[in-house]
């Protein structure tokens, strides 16, 4: 929790003051008793003592008077609320090497079906694209709020071919700030890279992070696989096939993001990959943003204080 006017806070000292004025009060009360009536007779004069009910009203009082000093620092509590014109373009990794079934039913296919689920967990005015790679970069969707446009083109996705994940991440931020500016401003934007090995061709995958990264728009990267996974490839001399294994490359990965002010994930199962990104679907499509509850505590401290005025009616027939 933080405050908007923590200065008032300052009001809090005193309390302190408040309590020992009190419990100077109460001594004089008793010295002023002990005037009229000796000791041995004040059983006789005042046979029934209040006991701690004496101090209740006082003490509900007292940290009455402390909810609303609190109410004047203006208390505030940050809450996610959905980012306004955000683009988020989802950059999947749809090489040879995406068809290891290390992943169940495979790789790609735990790609697709965890897409669907971040597109569950992201607002609807939120704008998301979808962008295959391989040897080759393609837009399949410009960001869109259309959801079943976004369904179609995952549907699109095929595995063949190489790497070229620089070339992914400059088609990304290219098709992203080509987003209308509103009062000079674009749009928040992110991207969420996906694959599951080393770039094998293009451009330097980590120069074209840090190029996304002077111009705000941090990609979070999910390495997908485990060392195990394999893949069947054509021999080289045309002669029947190979198996041929296909770890997936985390540093890389790891560095794109980090550069690129992203952050960085690694999923080895089909729910784990779910799991991240139903995560960065929520965590992409809102933004922190704090919001005063002032009203909730001013609420509190009169209840309160009412609280401490009835108790003194009720008990001793007057207020505080």
């Amino acid at each position: 929790m933080s405050f908007g006017a923590p200065l008032a806070l300052i009001g809090l000292a005193a309390l302190p003051v408040l309590a020992a004025w009190y419990v100077h009060a109460g001594r004089q009360r008793r010295r002023a008793a002990e005037v009229f009536a000796s000791p041995r007779m004040r059983a006789s004069v005042a046979p029934w003592r209040p006991g701690w009910r004496r101090h209740a009203p006082m003490l509900v009082t007292l940290v009455a008077v402390a909810v609303l000093i609190v109410a004047l620092a203006r208390p505030q509590r940050t809450v996610a609320v959905p980012v306004e014109r955000a683009q988020i373009m989802l950059a999947t990794d749809v090489s040879g090497s995406m068809l290891a079934t290390d992943v169940t039913p495979s790789r790609l296919m735990a790609a697709r079906a965890a897409a669907r689920r971040f597109l569950e967990g992201v607002p609807d005015k939120v704008n998301v694209g979808l962008l295959a790679f391989n040897s080759t970069p393609k837009v399949l969707q410009s960001p869109t709020t259309d959801r079943d446009a976004l369904h179609a083109a995952l549907s699109r996705l095929t595995a063949s071919g190489g790497t070229a994940t620089g070339e992914a991440i400059r088609s990304a931020v290219t098709s992203l700030r080509r987003a209308p500016t509103v009062g000079g401003k674009r749009p928040p934007s992110a991207i969420v890279l996906l694959s599951d090995g080393a770039s094998t061709r293009g451009v330097d995958p980590v120069q074209a992070a840090r190029e996304a990264g002077r111009l705000k728009i941090p990609i979070t990267t999910v390495t997908l696989g485990t060392a195990e996974g394999t893949i069947t490839v054509p021999r080289p001399d045309g002669n029947g096939s190979e198996t041929k294994r296909v770890p997936p490359d985390e540093a890389s990965l790891r560095r794109i993001a980090q550069v690129s002010g992203g952050r960085a994930y690694t999923a080895t199962t089909a729910a784990g990959l779910s799991s991240v990104y139903e995560k960065l679907g929520s965590q992409l499509g809102h933004k922190r943003e704090p919001r005063e509850i002032t009203s909730g505590f001013a609420g509190a401290a009169a209840v309160l204080l009412l609280t401490g005025a009835a108790l003194s009616l009720r008990w001793f027939g007057r207020l505080i």
